[in-house]
């Protein structure tokens, strides 16, 4: 049996490396070699303003437009290349968290059933919101941010050779990144389902999913998200969403959670080294995952309750007409 598992999850990672791949290679490219024309110099220039009602300065821009264009790691770069109060980097930090890899995580999201809107005003809007928050309510932080561990690249590429070459390297390094994660993770989950192991998982985590208004069959999709982000964690969602037979609601309330927190472990330390507090950083986007998550839910409920009952009055009508 555990050939056979294996076998079968080899050939669904190769299945999603695939599917993920045609989304990713292209929009890692285009947007590598868009870093070096007018477009995200004119991206930056809009967003400037806007920078002023969340209290940072107009080169934080950058940054927030290499993370949502990119991944977290250029915007950490960029943050890198730049000096910033610990104010500035924490509300930069929850801003990206929030919102980063948008293109190739909204396309992850739009696979697995979420439509555009959901993602497009949850991400940013979440962002925007919390940046306008935090700036408020904190006070602190005023004194420089002192960076540490991670080390910025400025190496240009020469022409437009370079450039296309450097882009080929990032996608295709992004792909290999992916596979390598993906089909063991695929491979793993694969021998845990013919194990009946998550079966036993999903009815531990029942309590959690019903509390959030989703049925436990969205455990194994909570769980790929929360521990490997929607990017990596994909795969197993996609899967999930396939073979488990979550509902719309379901997969579109799991999404919204796993918008405001996901990869928890990796995306909260990675800004370690930008001499931030991370714990907060973790506690903002848990409790606004939550605390979003129950009130869609809730709302859902009650647009569905009222959709019923307008069903069932305008069947008597009918009926009585009769």
């Amino acid at each position: 049996m555990l050939v056979n598992s294996i076998k079968k999850g080899l050939l669904v990672g190769l299945k999603t490396t695939w599917t993920l791949g045609k989304v990713i290679f292209p929009v890692t490219l285009i947007v590598a070699v868009l870093q070096y024309t007018p477009v995200l110099p004119w991206v930056m220039k809009m967003i400037s303003p806007i920078m002023e009602l969340i209290g940072l300065p107009g080169d934080a821009a950058i940054p927030l437009v290499l993370g949502n264009f990119l991944n977290l790691y250029a915007g950490i770069g960029a943050i890198l290349t730049l000096d910033f109060s610990v104010k500035e980097v924490f509300i930069l930090a929850v801003m990206l968290s929030f919102s980063h890899n948008l293109f190739i995580e909204s396309s992850v999201a739009m696979k697995a059933g979420v439509k555009l809107w959901v993602v497009l005003v949850t991400r940013p809007g979440l962002a925007l919101l919390s940046a306008i928050v935090i700036n408020l309510v904190w006070h602190g932080g005023g004194e420089k941010a002192k960076y540490g561990l991670i080390q910025s690249s400025s190496v240009q590429p020469e022409g437009v050779a370079g450039i296309i070459v450097e882009a080929v390297q990032k996608a295709g390094l992004g792909i290999f990144q992916l596979a390598i994660i993906v089909i063991p993770l695929m491979v793993v989950i694969q021998i845990l389902k013919d194990l009946h192991w998550l079966n036993k998982f999903s009815k531990t985590m029942t309590p959690v999913t019903k509390t959030l208004g989703m049925k436990e069959n969205t455990s194994t999709t909570m769980a790929a998200g929360l521990l490997f982000g929607l990017a990596y964690g994909a795969g197993v969602m996609i899967q999930a969403v396939k073979e488990d037979g979550v509902s719309q609601k379901d997969i579109t309330l799991a999404f919204i959670f796993l918008m405001a927190c996901h990869a928890v472990v990796e995306d909260t330390l990675i800004f370690v080294p930008l001499g931030i507090p991370v714990l907060p950083l973790f506690l903002i986007r848990l409790g606004v995952a939550i605390v979003l998550t129950l009130v869609v839910g809730m709302i859902w409920k009650r647009s569905g309750m009222v959709k019923r009952k307008d069903a069932t009055y305008e069947q008597q009508n009918h009926d009585n007409s009769l």
